[in-house]
């Protein structure tokens, strides 16, 4: 297979310096705030997205070195194949987050409802749009045990 690779677009901006302690995911982020400074080359990208409540962000896990192909999640005690969660240590480290777009200033989104590590690189950001985004699951594997403890769950160092 061709080589990728992407260049950032932005740093995402947080009040969570590491992983410890910082939710699992935007779910559990409720009120916590962070901003996004975009390169100003892409500016005129953000044309419109202020009608948006909320913004798909895609990123970087910065802080991720190796990855393996069976991880033990945030929210379980037993292994599982990392294409199977949400684990940052992945082949391609790359994260998704849904979070709130309170507002754009020139090149600075606000946003809330993040679980991102402050520093980390911004690859793309898309609008969110229920009636795209939001499927109707049967079924949500493993997840189905635990997935009520998002809300409270927070990150230790095991992905460090």
């Amino acid at each position: 297979m061709k080589k990728i690779s992407y260049q950032p677009i932005g740093i995402i901006h947080s009040p969570f310096k590491n992983i410890k302690g910082m939710p699992i995911q935007s779910a559990g982020a409720k009120g916590i705030k962070g901003t996004i400074e975009l390169e100003a080359r892409y500016a005129a990208g953000l044309k419109d997205l202020e009608g948006f409540s909320y913004i798909i962000l895609l990123y970087h896990f910065h802080l991720s070195k190796s990855y393996s192909l069976t991880v033990k999640p945030f929210l379980d005690k037993a292994m599982h194949g990392v294409f199977a969660t949400r684990a940052p240590q992945r082949p391609n480290p790359i994260g998704l987050s849904a979070v709130k777009l309170l507002r754009i200033e020139r090149c600075t989104l606000h946003i809330e409802e993040v679980d991102i590590v402050d520093g980390t690189s911004l690859l793309d950001i898309k609008p969110y749009v229920p009636e795209f985004d939001v499927k109707r699951a049967k079924r949500i594997g493993w997840l189905s045990k635990t997935v009520g403890r998002v809300y409270e769950a927070k990150a230790n160092e095991r992905f460090s």
